[in-house]
């Protein structure tokens, strides 16, 4: 129980953060809508307690998967997090369903909802703290990618570079996105079903609610089924190769492999040498090459392997240098 409390405090902070909030939301929308019977504050209620609950079993997901390797799994708990990802989507994807069926019901029979200034307060603070969460999230993956930005940045920036994201960050980014459009389009839902009396609008924009939920699902479902299965990540196969070939001591690359272990990278390589170099000269450049791969974003695990230049040029597809990238 120490280990797993220890664990805990080594949990991605952006997806903790979203879940304390998306509760209080969720609550808060919860008994709006129990007083109102508002469809759009239905729909809304769902999507947070769907957030929220995917939320904690992301930080949980990423804390576990820093436990460190044991004999009875020796390549640790990387893709712990791409697994709990996995199954927490199922999660919206249940409340995305009963969120399009509800808005079916009030499209087809509508029903005048009550509360109408409980509704546009709760939808609108709602609305602001999803902002809030989703500009975190923002800062959270421009801090991953190592890139800096102005006071718009996490906003506009960010989704240049979500790909670069741990997948708990990229998540939180996506569901709150989602989150703070479904808000707007809830609040706006309202306003137009109370000045108009097109009731058949809320259930509209519940059906839309859930369909941008399964939006979220389908995108971090596949994200995370690649990331499971174990995927290249060719920026970072890129950035090495070059790091190396750079490297006066590197003849060649026999081979590179850089996979995804949930948040963090495993790199396997063999790079040929000077044939002439001793054990004492081969066994220090080894180590070199190995902390300086260590050393760059996100990598976690090196195995460094040498062997003797055969005179040929095995590594051939080295692409244009991509941007720098920073140590996190």
């Amino acid at each position: 129980m120490k280990e797993f409390f220890g664990l805990l405090k080594k949990g991605n902070k952006p997806s903790l953060t979203a879940a304390i909030i998306n509760t209080f939301i969720a609550i808060m929308k919860g008994v709006a809508f129990f007083f109102t019977g508002n469809v759009a504050m239905f729909a809304e209620t769902m999507h947070s307690i769907g957030d929220a609950a995917n939320q904690y079993f992301v930080f949980i997901g990423s804390a576990l998967s820093k436990k460190a390797p044991t004999k009875r799994f020796p390549n640790g708990f990387g893709r712990l997090l791409n697994i709990v990802l996995l199954g927490a989507v199922l999660i919206v994807g249940v409340m995305a369903y009963e969120t399009i069926v509800e808005g079916w019901h009030q499209l087809t029979e509508p029903v005048e909802a009550e509360g109408f200034i409980i509704s546009v307060v709760v939808l609108s603070i709602a609305i602001l703290l999803e902002f809030f969460v989703l500009y975190k999230a923002g800062k959270e993956i421009l801090h991953e990618a190592g890139v800096k930005g102005g006071a718009m940045a996490p906003l506009t920036t960010s989704f240049a570079h979500l790909n670069r994201a741990k997948p708990a960050t990229k998540l939180v980014f996506l569901e709150d996105l989602v989150a703070t459009a479904g808000g707007v389009l809830a609040l706006a839902a309202v306003l137009i079903a109370h000045s108009t009396g097109f009731l058949q609008v809320e259930g509209a924009a519940s059906i839309a609610i859930g369909l941008m939920m399964l939006y979220v699902v389908g995108k971090v479902f596949m994200d995370n089924a690649r990331g499971a299965i174990g995927e290249t990540d060719e920026q970072m196969v890129n950035h090495i190769a070059h790091i190396l070939t750079d490297h006066p001591d590197v003849r060649d690359i026999r081979e590179l492999e850089v996979v995804k272990e949930g948040e963090f990278l495993h790199v396997e390589t063999k790079i040929e040498v000077d044939p002439h170099l001793n054990i004492i000269q081969a066994d220090a450049l080894q180590e070199r090459l190995a902390e300086i791969i260590l050393s760059q974003p996100s990598v976690d695990d090196v195995i460094v392997s040498l062997d003797a230049d055969d005179g040929e040029t095995h590594w051939k597809h080295l692409s244009k240098r991509p941007d720098q990238l920073h140590k996190n």
